[in-house]
């Protein structure tokens, strides 16, 4: 038997052991991330925080994020719930190590996924940094499913034609900040 016949079947034996298939599934992206993952500062991520007013009341969806810090510092410093959503098998186990290393398993749950995908719904923050085309793709999305009132903050990047209501400069970085309108 060839070095080829072997590994072969050594794969199909182990793509037939209970939970295999799902094992693979999560940590092979369902296509490539958008974006490459650039760490948003602590200073920006605090001040895109305090620009929602988040509170304990909020749940704080992060798209693209990452290794987690945004769902986990709204989680630890301001009491709200957070869900990130990553495409990205990496980001997702570094943003679960940093959820079980700041104790808010409880408050943050992470996501494997197209952000695309997920249901927003329930969000009362969605916090983005995104590339600008693909937050002005974003946005119907974010018309659709949000509801009024839901308060939106990008790092860098704003939404095209949708003015943001305030702008912030936070160490030469930009912060963009809106709000769902009535319908």
């Amino acid at each position: 038997m060839s070095i080829r016949s072997i590994a072969l079947v050594a794969t199909m034996v182990v793509a037939s052991l209970p939970g295999a298939a799902v094992a693979l599934a999560q940590d092979a992206p369902t296509r490539r991330p958008d974006v490459i993952y650039v760490p948003t500062p602590e200073a920006v991520v605090e001040a895109m925080l305090q620009v929602a007013n988040v509170g304990k009341n909020d749940i704080v969806y992060d798209l693209g994020c990452g290794d987690g810090r945004i769902p986990v510092t709204a989680a630890k410093k301001y009491g709200a719930r957070g869900v990130g959503i990553d495409i990205d098998p990496q980001r997702i186990k570094e943003a679960n190590e940093n959820v079980a290393k700041n104790n808010v398993g409880d408050r943050v749950r992470i996501v494997q996924g197209d952000l695309f995908e997920q249901d927003l719904s329930q969000a009362t923050v969605v916090t983005l940094y995104l590339l600008p085309s693909l937050n002005v793709k974003l946005m119907p999305k974010l018309m659709k499913e949000l509801k009024p009132g839901t308060r939106i903050v990008s790092h860098a990047f704003d939404m095209g034609d949708w003015k943001p209501e305030k702008e912030l400069d936070v160490e030469g970085r930009k912060v963009y900040y809106w709000t769902i309108p009535k319908r």
